[in-house]
Parts: C-alpha cells; sequence; structure tokens
C-alpha cells in the first residue's frame, strides 16, 4: 500500500515538472529571434587588412570552401588585430559548412568540442579553427543546454551568418572578412565601435554575461590588450557579476588566468580586475590579504612582479605560470607561516605546510597543473635557505634546479622590503665569485667564534700497543 501511494506521488510530481517544462519551451518558441542592424560592407579600399598579412594556410581553407560552394569568413580577434595592424596570434575561419562536411573537405581535419563542435585543419604546427555558423538559440533543445542559471552548457545549433553575428560577445570580434571580394560584412556597427576605441557586448550584457560569465574576464583582457574603453552598459554589468564566476570549472579558469597575466599586460589586469571584483573570485586567499595589511607591502610584491613580467615579454624574453602564481600567492602563504612559527613550528615546516594549505584551496578555484605546483612549493621552499651563508649549505643550495627562479624570487622580495637587501647582494656576489672566493665567503665569521679563529679538532691517535692473536 505504502509503495502504491509512493508510486502516485512521484508520477504526479514527473506531470507537474514535465508540464512546467512545457509551458518554458513554448514560451522560450514564442520569443522573437534577435536582431542586428542591416549589414554594411566596407569595400577594400575602406579598410586596411591586405591578403599578404593572412596565413597562406587560412587563405587555402577560404578558398578551398568556397570552391566547393560554401559561405567561408575570417573573423573575430584576427580581423579586429589586422584593421588595428597587429600581427594575429591564429585565424579563425566561419562557415555555412557543419564540421562533417568540413571533414570531407579537408582530409588533415580533426574534430573537437563538445560544448560547441569545432573542426581544426592542420597543417604542420599551424591549426586553423573552422566553426560552423551558430543559430540565434532562442530555444533550448538537444543541440543546446543551458544550466538553471542561463549559463550555455553545450551549443551545437546551427545557422546563418546573421545569426552568428548575434551569438558572438563583443561588437568588435564580430566583424567577417569576406575573401571573395576582399570586403568586411559588419552587421552590429563593430568598425564604428574600433574606430572609437569602444568595447560593446552585442546583446543586453547582464544576459550575456549569465551565458558565459568568462566573458567578463574577456571583457577585462581585450579592453587592457587593445586599449579599448568599456562601454558603459558593460560596466555597469559588470559590477557585482563577479559571483558567476563560480560556475565555471576551475581547470577553464586556469586557462583564462594565463591568458590574463602572460600576455604583457599583467599589471593593468590585475587593477582592473580588482575593480570589479573579480580578483577576489580567482585569488581570494590573496585578496583577503592585501584588505587586511596595514602597509602596502604585499601590494608592492605583486606589482613589482607583474609590472617584470610584462618587461619581460616586451623585451621578448619568456616568463613562466609557476613564477606568476608563486608572486600571487606568496602573501597568504607568509601569513600563514608566521602564524606556524608563532605556534612553535620550525621555519622550513611552517613554510611547507602552509604552502600545502594555500595550494590545496588555490586549486579549487583555478586548477592548476600538478608540475606547476610543485614548481612553485620548490621556489618557495627555497626562499628560508637563503639565510644560511655558511659552510657547504651555500654551494648546494647553487646547484638547486629551481635556484634561478627562486633567486629571483628573493630579488624581488628584496625590492619590495620583504627581506634584508643585504642578503639579495651576497647572493648576487657568491653567484659571481670564484670557487675560493666561495669558499671564503661561507666560512664562519670571526664574531661567532668570540673574535678568535676557531680552533681545529683533532682525532687522538691509539698509542696502545697491537694485540697478538
Amino acid at each position: 500500500m505504502i509503495n502504491t501511494i509512493r508510486k502516485i506521488n512521484n508520477n504526479g510530481v514527473t506531470l507537474i515538472l514535465n508540464l512546467f517544462k512545457k509551458i518554458i519551451q513554448s514560451a522560450r518558441a514564442q520569443i522573437p529571434p534577435p536582431t542586428v542592424e542591416k549589414v554594411k560592407i566596407y569595400a577594400r579600399s575602406e579598410h586596411t587588412i591586405s591578403r599578404a598579412q593572412i596565413s597562406d594556410n587560412a587563405l587555402k581553407v577560404l578558398y578551398r570552401l568556397q570552391k566547393e560552394g560554401f559561405e567561408a569568413y575570417l573573423v573575430g580577434g584576427c580581423v579586429r588585430d589586422l584593421l588595428l595592424g597587429r600581427e594575429p596570434k591564429d585565424f579563425d575561419v566561419v562557415t555555412n559548412a557543419d564540421p562533417e562536411q568540413v571533414r570531407k573537405v579537408f582530409r588533415n581535419c580533426r574534430i573537437i568540442g563538445r560544448r560547441f563542435r569545432l573542426a581544426h585543419v592542420h597543417f604542420g604546427r599551424e591549426v586553423i579553427e573552422v566553426a560552423t555558423f551558430r543559430g540565434d538559440g532562442t530555444a533550448q533543445n538537444d543541440a543546446q543546454v543551458l544550466n538553471q542559471e542561463g549559463r550555455v552548457l553545450r551549443d551545437n545549433v546551427y545557422g546563418t551568418i546573421e545569426e552568428d553575428v548575434w551569438r558572438r560577445d563583443f561588437t568588435v570580434n564580430a566583424l567577417y572578412y569576406n575573401i571573395k571580394d576582399f570586403s568586411v560584412a559588419d552587421y552590429v556597427q563593430g568598425m564604428e565601435d574600433h574606430r572609437n576605441g569602444i568595447l560593446r557586448l552585442i546583446g543586453e550584457p547582464s544576459t550575456r554575461f549569465r551565458e558565459d560569465p568568462v566573458r567578463m574576464l574577456r571583457a577585462v583582457r581585450f579592453a587592457v590588450k587593445l586599449g579599448f574603453k568599456l562601454h558603459p552598459d558593460c560596466q555597469q554589468a559588470l559590477h557585482g557579476a563577479a559571483a558567476l564566476l563560480s560556475s565555471i570549472p576551475a581547470a577553464r579558469l586556469y586557462d583564462e588566468v594565463l591568458k590574463l597575466f602572460l600576455y604583457g599586460y599583467a599589471l593593468q589586469t590585475f587593477e582592473m580586475l580588482r575593480h570589479y571584483g573579480l580578483f577576489q573570485v580567482l585569488f581570494p586567499d590573496t585578496e583577503r590579504s592585501l584588505a587586511d595589511q596595514d602597509n602596502d607591502f604585499p601590494r608592492m610584491l605583486l606589482v613589482r612582479a607583474l609590472q617584470n613580467s610584462d618587461n619581460r615579454i616586451a623585451d621578448g624574453k619568456t616568463v613562466t605560470a609557476y613564477f606568476l602564481f608563486a608572486a600571487l600567492l606568496w602573501e597568504p602563504v607568509r601569513l600563514s607561516a608566521l602564524q606556524k612559527m608563532r605556534e612553535g613550528q620550525v621555519e622550513y615546516m611552517a613554510y611547507q605546510d602552509a604552502a600545502n594549505e594555500v595550494i590545496a584551496r588555490q586549486v579549487r578555484y583555478t586548477a592548476m597543473p600538478r608540475h606547476i605546483s610543485l614548481a612553485i612549493r620548490e621556489v618557495w621552499a627555497l626562499q628560508p635557505k637563503f639565510t644560511t651563508r655558511v659552510g657547504s649549505k651555500p654551494s648546494r643550495l647553487l646547484l638547486h634546479p629551481r635556484f634561478r627562479a627562486s633567486f629571483d624570487f628573493l630579488l624581488l622580495r628584496a625590492e619590495t622590503g620583504g627581506v634584508d637587501a643585504e642578503l639579495a647582494q651576497w647572493w648576487q656576489a657568491y653567484q659571481n665569485a670564484d670557487e675560493n672566493e666561495q669558499r671564503k665567503m661561507t666560512q664562519p665569521s670571526r664574531k661567532s667564534t668570540g673574535g678568535k679563529p676557531r680552533k681545529r679538532m683533532y682525532r687522538k691517535k691509539s698509542t696502545s700497543a697491537p694485540t697478538d692473536v
């Protein structure tokens, strides 16, 4: 009897849920598709893009698709960068051919992605990404899935170029270069925003951020990278929306952090992320340590680290993700280690335990790979060892694989008042000294032996006669 009642209740709940689902889907179906402005075509004489600036492999893809009877355009960041006179990092193609049709045209093609399927056409190390025009997405079906907050989880709805425009994020990223007549098609006044240096979202900003909260990070990144101003509507939507990022997988946020901080605009990006409350979602421990400090040392170290990173990239030098994260998370580690030492832990173990705890919390927000977290721990673990300058320990530390990065981190701390500058100067001199000079530098000073040379201890030789066997 009880089981029968339960089945009736369950069936009733299911019927109600299905009814609500049909009502919601019906309401969505009645919403008219978003409209875009009438397209404006900019002829070759009205823009600065030349075929000579475009990758030969991208041209091959465009011409081949058109030869097979499909539409094909360059779109997105490559068109934007070409108009700015910059060399694009990569070239993206959009077409009315679906991924399977693209694969039939190119034998060197691989289809990737679940959230939105893409075709990658491989030419050695260069990959040309080919996407199919996306539909307007007003109706949710098996090809498109949204969660309760409105974030797109899967999106394989195909459509026309007019619908595809609506699905792009910013107007300056929605310009289509047509290889057929070398024109640029503009449906959303992207060229005008481009000329005025305005970064404007296509559609209602709050809705677009809910669809994909990572767009908030992209807005900051593009504004800083391009030197554009955020449109007032975009600024207003950013304030108070940072919590939406908590729904994004930590692995994806790690990738976004690398794009934010490792491309030459780290310092400006850091300031802008904090302005809109986005930094505290990515690095909550760091934000708390910055807010709680009476002095400005933590912020000074971060600013100097980010500025040094930008300078290295400007000089054509490499920067590493682990060094950046070591700087971003150092203050939480230092504060935790100090507390542990006050509780009686020795310095080395205090820093080791603090590092483990901070990284364990951080990977919940930005899931860094294991080799990155191990490198960060090594940089931090070597910091207390720099205080030992006598005996054989300095020479052994010099041979550590992570010594160079750890010493650079020591210099960073010395420059911002986190450690005595004399210590960094000593290690700089020690590295440059020859072997004899290094030996002299690591001998105990007379202060530690009462002002007198330290006496050598000799083992007393045995004077007993050998025993006959």
